[in-house]
């Protein structure tokens, strides 16, 4: 007597169960390059318009609480916060909206204005940095589109090189120079940011 394993349904159904995993786990490892790619890429242009940086910190506002920053980095224009947002869509907002929404096929969700949170990092950084310029940009990665235009402080996460150009690596460094010393207290001196991960 043949076993079930033996019977042709069976092997039908192993064949489909098969395909069915190697398609899984083709599309999660294509996935799961992808955003390493995206990683690499990301910490490719950072490296390309910073001198240094620190990333997921607590930045202290002057109130006895504090404020997490995705990324710090000391440029030749001073200390720059990124507050990073990877959104998948069409991204609508303005200067004056409080929501912000974004809308992919028939998926569609909204978050807080951004600027006013960039404003109070710009604020507290500003209160401690001296005479270091201090700037900020809230970057939206490579799957957002603006279609009725970006809001201030906005930028694509492709244009960084192109708002923050370095030039001469070199000559940044000297360029930076009279800044190292602030920018070593600060960033040694920063605690690190348990604030949850958000898109």
């Amino acid at each position: 007597m043949r076993s079930l394993l033996e019977q042709p349904w069976w092997l039908a159904f192993l064949a489909v169960a098969l395909g069915v995993l190697v398609g899984l786990a083709g599309t999660w490892g294509w996935r799961t390059y992808r955003a390493y790619r995206e990683r690499q890429r990301r910490a490719a242009r950072l490296h390309r318009i910073s001198l240094a940086l620190v990333r997921d910190v607590f930045l202290p506002d002057g109130t006895g609480s504090g404020l997490h920053v995705d990324y710090l980095l000391l440029t030749t224009r001073g200390l720059v916060i990124l507050d990073l947002r990877d959104v998948v869509g069409n991204v609508f907002g303005s200067d004056s909206m409080t929501e912000w929404t974004v809308m992919t096929g028939s998926r569609r969700f909204t978050f807080a204005n951004p600027q006013g949170a960039m404003y109070d990092r710009l604020a507290a950084l500003r209160a401690i940095a001296g005479e270091v310029p201090v700037d900020g940009r809230i970057v939206f990665g490579p799957q957002s589109l603006f279609p009725k235009g970006m809001p201030r402080m906005t930028l694509r996460e492709e244009s960084l090189e192109a708002e923050f150009p370095q030039g001469d690596r070199a000559a940044a460094e000297r360029m930076v120079e009279p800044w190292r010393e602030v920018w070593a207290t600060l960033s040694s001196s920063l605690p690190p940011s348990s604030f949850p991960k958000r898109n």
